[in-house]
């Protein structure tokens, strides 16, 4: 076996399967592969994908991944059955490099689910890893709720999975139940105590129920882990998973105290960190470490002169070593190609002639309607949900009307499959107005279960970014867009839901992107 590097810590990404089972997260085929081609790009060691065996779509996607990947360990989930694992095994085998990862609850709560006693379940685990290192020389064995899990019992199985062939060896804190001083024990008396222990390379999976993820996903390196599994923006069910950009920036900015490096390269954090939040519809809160719009901004008149005389008088990192630029040069209406092209090139997109065309349009149009474009508004620009030659549904002219005396009414053409229909509706505002007469326009039984709206810059003349996100028979879809105006960026986004529904309804004959099986429970 080879001997694990103890001054490495090996990043494991997880937000194109742990991330996704967020209610509302699910990525398309094309933003999966472009998440996986950004994690590679900035260095993460290990992409879990996806769970193959969940759908049609799920196995195409880490397929995909794998055929793509140049330098990341593509892996794929399974749980503890031959099917589950070879499913996995066939669509990660093409990767350069490929791991199995699969799994099973060990603690009483979830021995009972499938009604295992001990004895059982520890023969199924036998069996398993055995099945999928007789597949792959890449095995990942988790106990799932290990921090929950009888020690004695959880000592047995561990050592079951290491001679059955297992590799790596996560240890989940599935419901978030542990704390920093009991992760670091843990990992550290499996290493001690069960044979072999010390010939295999200990992982961490942590949940932020009580708060305490990355802490505990520390902890659990200074006991000896070499692996942390995390996820971009700590997206995640529930409260979410170890962030990555958090524990990769502690171990960068405290290597005096935490001395493990990574091979991640911390200046592409924002620009991965922006991109999820957009195709997941999971905006990052304000003061979110690291990646917050605050993480970095100074109000106080204190803060704000010790900033002036010296920056490391309130900052302990730069915000270069994340992708923040130092300076936001303000564009505006008469700045040039060669100008967005190396701005855009600043913010981390590298667009080709035809592209930088089209977004050159966009943003003179949108330079017109505001004095000073910023960089907020260029990323937004980037990102809103643009219409394209295959939609749909098409906006093609929008009126409304509103205030205190007069009824709220939208007067909205929408062009369907190619004609253009008109229709007036009222509503409880102008963009609830404007909402029903889409619906109007092109009924349909989608739920609307998110509306957010998010001011890019400071001002009047701001650009409002609206996600929304629907739900329709289970199939889920979201959508986002900026405009100045909000009203026409709220029906932009609803669009632009309505018409990535429509292209997952019609490709649910093929299983595409559809949750065929529960992902509940899964580490």
């Amino acid at each position: 076996m080879t001997e694990i590097d103890q001054d490495r810590v090996l990043i494991f990404d997880t937000t194109l399967r742990d991330g996704e089972q967020s209610p509302g997260a699910t990525m398309t085929h094309e933003e999966k592969l472009e998440i996986a081609e950004m994690l590679d790009d900035m260095g993460v060691d290990i992409i879990e994908a996806g769970f193959p065996i969940a759908s049609e779509g799920d196995f195409r996607a880490v397929s995909e991944i794998a055929k793509r990947s140049k330098n990341a360990r593509i892996c794929g989930l399974a749980r503890a059955n031959p099917a589950d694992i070879d499913r996995a095994w066939d669509a990660v085998k093409h990767a350069r490099h490929s791991r199995i990862h699969t799994f099973i609850g060990t603690s009483p709560l979830h021995r009972a689910i499938p009604n295992l006693t001990q004895d059982e379940m520890a023969e199924r685990i036998h069996e398993t890893v055995t099945h999928a290192r007789n597949l792959c020389d890449n095995v990942q064995w988790s106990p799932m709720d290990a921090t929950r899990t009888e020690w004695d019992y959880l000592r047995r199985v561990v050592e079951i999975a290491i001679k059955a062939g297992a590799t790596t060896i996560n240890i989940p804190d599935t419901v978030g139940y542990t704390a920093p001083v009991e992760s670091a024990d843990l990992i550290r008396r499996l290493i001690a105590e069960v044979p072999g222990g010390d010939e295999v390379v200990f992982a961490t999976h942590c949940h932020n129920d009580l708060g305490m993820a990355t802490a505990n996903a520390l902890a659990a390196v200074e006991g000896g882990a070499r692996q942390i599994e995390c996820t971009i923006n700590g997206l995640g069910e529930r409260a979410g998973n170890t962030a990555l950009e958090e524990v990769v920036m502690a171990l960068k900015v405290r290597n005096d105290i935490l001395p493990w490096n990574t091979a991640v390269d911390t200046r592409k954090i924002m620009a991965i960190s922006r991109r999820v939040a957009t195709v997941s519809g999971f905006p990052v809160q304000f003061n979110k470490a690291i990646v917050g719009k605050n993480a970095f901004a100074h109000e106080s008149g204190i803060h704000q002169d010790g900033m002036l005389k010296n920056a490391e008088t309130f900052e302990i990192m730069r915000p270069e070593d994340v992708g923040l630029m130092s300076s936001n040069l303000v564009m505006g209406k008469h700045s040039g190609r060669a100008a967005l092209r190396d701005k855009l090139h600043q913010l981390g997109f590298e667009v080709g002639d035809n592209q930088l065309k089209d977004v050159f349009v966009r943003f003179k149009e949108l330079a017109d309607r505001k004095k000073e474009v910023y960089d907020e508004d260029i990323i937004a620009l980037m990102h809103a949900g643009e219409e394209s030659e295959n939609d749909r549904l098409k906006l093609r002219h929008l009126r409304v009307v509103c205030g205190t005396d007069s009824p709220q009414s939208a007067e909205l053409t929408l062009e369907i499959d190619g004609e253009e229909k008109q229709i007036t509706a009222t509503g409880d505002g102008p963009v609830d107005a404007s909402f029903n007469a889409v619906k109007m326009l092109h009924p349909h039984n989608a739920h609307l279960q998110l509306y957010q709206v998010h001011a890019v810059t400071e001002g009047t003349d701001a650009q409002a970014t609206v996600s929304v996100r629907m739900e329709e028979h289970g199939v889920i879809a979201t959508g986002q867009s900026a405009d100045t105006d909000t009203v026409v960026a709220s029906v932009k986004a609803y669009i632009h839901a309505l018409n990535r529904l429509l292209v997952r309804r019609g490709k649910m004959g093929e299983g595409a992107d559809a949750k065929e099986i529960s992902y509940k429970d899964v580490s």
